[in-house]
């Protein structure tokens, strides 16, 4: 059997979700590598599905299935990438990007281009260039329409009633703090583009768009302030919806309808948190009555629409995701999958929703199961069942063999309130040796309720998992994400602290355990130890920043990625400014304090990382010999601001474990 027919094959198993015997525990593969079904896109009509895929192949490739006839219209595949980010221009057409994902995360596969090519592979064609990769090349003249690599894609609109599309939106970025983004339309069949005729307000960096692909909203930065712009309908010039400082914006603008109507979002309550409303142009500010409030959380979400601008319902993330539908026929059907598919998030995207002919594709998944696609269909088509199983988003990952995630409020000791995630082993009971795993950012949110390969990976080791949501993340209202200015090591580490110590209290956790994070949490790994030192056995810290001195200032004989916008105006506010607050930087950063740590660590670091590069680690790794704490070290070559390779997240991840074993027995 040819190896195309051989994926043909494995490709056809999609259409099967059958069940799987599995080791226990599960290898650390298991956990880390990419899904077996990355994603599944439907036509425009609904009648054609192309799926994302690594089942029965060396690479992530395209594969398009005709619904009609249920059978592989084609396949597209690299010998040197992996296809990502899919999208349908129109029913007939697809536009995607390519990524080398076999490489570390610190090599330049960087930009990932652009390819456009028919439902059917015909007419395959290189838009834009990959970085560092040679064009896929027919020998014809139009390879010099090519555009380089630092072209993005913006939007693929809806096209007009009557009409097909045949163009993208993409933008020119300027690589420098401005980033200035040139609009472009980009013909997917001939490679053309044609202006966008507006002026780009100066210092752009982001764009909103209608549905349509127009442009709404400029999103600004420069000198050291933030702001954004309108342009309405039938409107030439941008007028200023605000400029302010890099922390103190009014609202954020989120979507625009091709009404012109705009949604933002803006802070509300003792608590900050965010609520979705419309724009009032008239008043120039958000409406005082919210669309939607998730009360306990930051809205994040999208409101939903039947691709012709009618809304149908709203999808947002508290603890989990959750689809609250206003069109009558959209809550039926909802209401029927959550029945089939019980005590699961079932997310649903569907193609003239609400229709008799309606088509929908449905992502069942929970804490326990990666996920499994469902294709429905209103009217069957060649006598097809009305539900069709896709597959699994990962094979090899057995429901039953993973741990569940529960989601806590607790109090912090000076009184904030706590958001605080527990993943504990199936079929366990009382008190488990413990690992606190510490999210990056620091000022992102740290997970939802969903499954998370890092944290199975431990508990299917024999550990709980306690994952702090500690002041300075968002999601949980700007005064949580506020709270966390100026306290790294401080406040946000004894959030840290008492997570682990209402773990204990509440005969979830034993009194053994260690800290482990990436980035910022391999910081508090560090900082935990220091600060801490009777609640840990051990450390774990990756790509860790370990140098606040280097973080904040940087340094001529090392290369990063630290913005000088970001220098100026910003870390000052969030972490400290180097003159006013060098005692308590130097009395927060782990390599001034490394004397301090005694107990066991493991570090680990990319060689080519640029966001947190590895002199942090040479750094700590020569203040602990130093202090006479000999760390367990590794780095690994070609690897960034994380691990790319497969073969150095799972050699990473049985370092891990072991080194964990040994000083948790669990």
């Amino acid at each position: 059997m040819t190896r195309f027919r051989r994926w043909a094959a494995a490709l056809a198993g999609l259409l099967l979700i059958a069940p799987h015997a599995m080791a226990t525990p599960p290898p650390a593969s298991v956990f880390f590598r990419d899904p077996d079904l990355v994603d599944a896109v439907l036509s425009p009509t609904g009648r054609q599905l192309a799926l994302v895929t690594a089942r029965g192949a060396d690479r992530i490739a395209l594969a398009m299935f005709d619904l009609d006839t249920g059978k592989i219209a084609r396949t597209v595949q690299f010998t040197d990438g992996d296809v990502s980010k899919v999208q349908w221009v129109n029913d007939k057409r697809l536009v995607f990007s390519v990524v080398d994902f076999s490489e570390g995360s610190g090599r330049p596969s960087g930009a990932p281009g652009l390819f456009a090519v028919n439902a059917d592979g015909g007419e395959m064609r290189q838009l834009v260039r990959r970085m560092n990769r040679p064009v896929v090349s027919d020998g014809s003249r139009r390879d010099a329409r090519l555009l380089d690599w630092n072209h993005t894609l913006l939007r693929v609109p809806m096209p007009a009633a009557g009409s097909t599309n045949e163009e993208v939106l993409i933008a020119h970025i300027t690589l420098d703090e401005r980033r200035l983004q040139t609009p472009l339309w980009l013909n997917t069949r001939t490679g053309r583009t044609r202006a966008v005729e507006i002026e780009v307000p100066p210092g752009t960096v982001g764009w909103l768009t209608d549905g349509r692909g127009e442009l709404r909203v400029a999103l600004t930065r420069r000198d050291g302030r933030v702001g954004a712009l309108w342009r309405g309908p039938e409107q030439n010039d941008w007028q200023s919806l605000f400029e302010t400082g890099p922390f103190n914006a009014p609202f954020a603008p989120r979507a625009v309808d091709n009404a012109g109507q705009l949604y933002v979002t803006r802070s509300s309550g003792k608590d900050g948190q965010q609520v979705l409303t419309r724009y009032d142009f008239d008043r120039r500010a958000p409406e005082p009555k919210p669309l939607v409030v998730t009360p306990g959380f930051d809205f994040s979400g999208e409101v939903l629409n039947d691709g012709i601008g009618r809304a149908l319902g709203v999808r947002v993330i508290t603890d989990g995701e959750t689809t609250v539908w206003q069109d009558p026929v959209m809550k039926v059907l909802q209401d029927d999958v959550d029945a089939r598919f019980p005590s699961r998030i079932n997310r649903i995207h569907c193609r003239r929703c609400g229709a008799p002919d309606m088509v929908a594709l449905v992502r069942s998944y929970s804490d326990r199961d990666p996920g499994q696609l469902w294709l429905y269909q209103a009217q069957p088509v060649a006598g097809e069942k009305t539900w069709r199983p896709v597959g699994r988003v990962r094979d090899d990952v057995k429901p039953s063999e993973m741990a569940g995630l529960d989601f806590h409020r607790i109090t912090a000791r000076d009184g904030r309130d706590l958001p605080v995630w527990v993943t504990r082993p199936t079929g366990t009971t009382g008190p488990l040796p413990a690992v606190v795993l510490v999210h990056g950012g620091p000022w992102v949110r740290g997970t939802q309720w969903r499954w998370n390969g890092q944290a199975q990976f431990l508990a299917s080791r024999g550990y709980v998992v306690i994952e702090p949501e500690f002041r300075g993340s968002t999601g949980y209202g700007s005064a949580h994400y506020r709270a966390g200015f100026k306290q790294w090591g401080q406040a946000m580490q004894d959030d840290v602290a008492d997570a682990l110590k209402w773990a204990q209290a509440q005969g979830i956790a034993s009194g053994k355990a260690c800290i482990a994070g990436a980035s910022y949490g391999g910081y508090s790994t560090l900082m935990g130890l220091v600060k801490h030192p009777e609640l840990y056995r051990c450390g774990v810290a990756w790509v860790a920043v370990t140098d606040l001195e280097l973080l904040l200032s940087g340094s001529w004989l090392v290369d990063d990625d630290t913005s000088g916008e970001s220098r100026r105006h910003r870390l000052p506010e969030t972490i400290g400014d180097t003159v006013k607050d060098f005692a308590m930087i130097a009395a927060n950063s782990p390599v001034k304090q490394a004397a301090h740590i005694k107990a066991p660590v493991l570090l680990a670091f990319g060689e080519d990382d640029r966001r947190v590069p590895l002199a942090h680690g040479k750094r700590m790794r020569d203040a602990l010999r130093e202090a006479g704490n000999e760390p367990q070290w590794v780095t690994y070559p070609d690897e960034g601001h994380g691990f790319g390779s497969l073969k150095n997240r799972v050699d990473f991840a049985d370092r891990m474990a072991a080194f964990l074993a040994k000083h948790l027995q669990p």
